[in-house]
């Protein structure tokens, strides 16, 4: 596909005006505080998979309302001395599956932790955590945007941005984590979950969201329609009268509200040409990050990004974030 949204001279200076619920603060201080009542009571069970240079664990953690939530962690085999790590959460659809999925970061010399998601794991990758809530019974489309949507108590990205905090005290509880380098990234979904984070958890040192979803949700459903943001554009069809309480709740969960109360240091990235998470929402968060920040712009690619050769930029600013 061509590029589609504005050229990069303005995506560079765009900055929406925010919608902000007058208790976005105290709502999420209550989640956090109501997930925490429970112990985090983090489980790190070794594991075996003939890696012969990492240790692996198979982690539970209680998340949302004390819920399991499954997790692998991965350390160079034989470390004796705390090291920095990676919290890494995953991409729509998509589980935990295997560790030779997640090599690349704990090969770097980093301990490792990435995050089951609730639910999820049945499309492109295997999961092994159940969304056990059993309050959202208004009506939905197909897939997790629209989940328990009426109302942000109810809405499944509470829930699964508290597990994402969460994640991050299970890491930095293990006794080979170094809790003062710990960094969160994802793509996509992950990317708009580690956006959240930052903005949650004033503890993260750094966040290298890539291509983010989960960002400036009204631009996003006016200028494409695919999915996932396509599921909210469906229930809106068919719920013509809930159209402002769906817009409500999500902004509760929008990353651009993360956004401004992330000071962590921050590496971005963004597709130009990005179908499924358009330049502007990505740009809507980038230009609002209260944090020091960069990002690199992938001129003729879509939701894939820079793949690769952004793996190599993101190594690159670990080892200055970690030096």
């Amino acid at each position: 596909m061509s590029q589609f949204d504005f050229p990069l001279s303005e995506l560079e200076v765009y900055k929406p005006e925010r919608t902000e619920p007058a208790d976005f603060d105290a709502f999420w201080q209550k989640t956090l505080e109501a997930a925490r009542a429970f112990p985090l009571d983090a489980r790190f069970v070794p594991a075996e998979f003939g890696l012969e240079t990492l240790d692996v664990w198979d982690v539970t953690f209680n998340g949302y309302a004390g819920q399991p939530i499954k997790a692998w962690m991965m350390i160079p085999k034989g470390q004796k001395s705390k090291l920095p790590c990676v919290v890494e959460f995953i991409g729509y659809g998509g589980g935990r599956s295997f560790p030779y999925h997640w090599l690349s970061f704990p090969s770097c010399g980093y301990a490792y932790l990435v995050m089951d998601t609730r639910g999820q794991g049945s499309v492109w990758s295997h999961g092994d955590t159940p969304d056990m809530d059993d309050s959202t019974s208004s009506p939905q489309v197909p897939g997790f945007m629209t989940r328990g949507i009426l109302s942000p108590e109810t809405y499944y990205y509470r829930r699964l941005m508290t597990d994402a905090v969460r994640a991050v005290e299970t890491a930095a509880s293990h006794p080979l984590v170094d809790a003062d380098r710990v960094v969160v990234t994802g793509g996509s979904q992950g990317g708009g979950i580690s956006l959240a984070v930052a903005g949650l958890a004033p503890s993260v040192l750094a966040a290298m969201p890539d291509v983010p979803f989960l960002c400036h949700y009204r631009r996003a459903v006016q200028i494409i329609d695919s999915y996932p943001y396509g599921e909210i554009v469906k229930f809106c069809h068919t719920h013509r009268d809930k159209v402002e309480t769906v817009f409500h709740t999500l902004s509760y969960f929008d990353g651009l509200n993360f956004a401004v109360r992330a000071k962590a240091k921050a590496l971005f990235s963004v597709g130009l040409r990005d179908e499924t998470c358009p330049p502007s929402t990505v740009f809507a968060a980038y230009n609002h990050y209260a944090g020091e920040k960069e990002i690199r712009v992938y001129e003729f690619n879509n939701h894939e990004g820079g793949e690769l050769f952004h793996l190599r930029q993101q190594i690159a600013f670990l080892k200055t974030i970690f030096s």
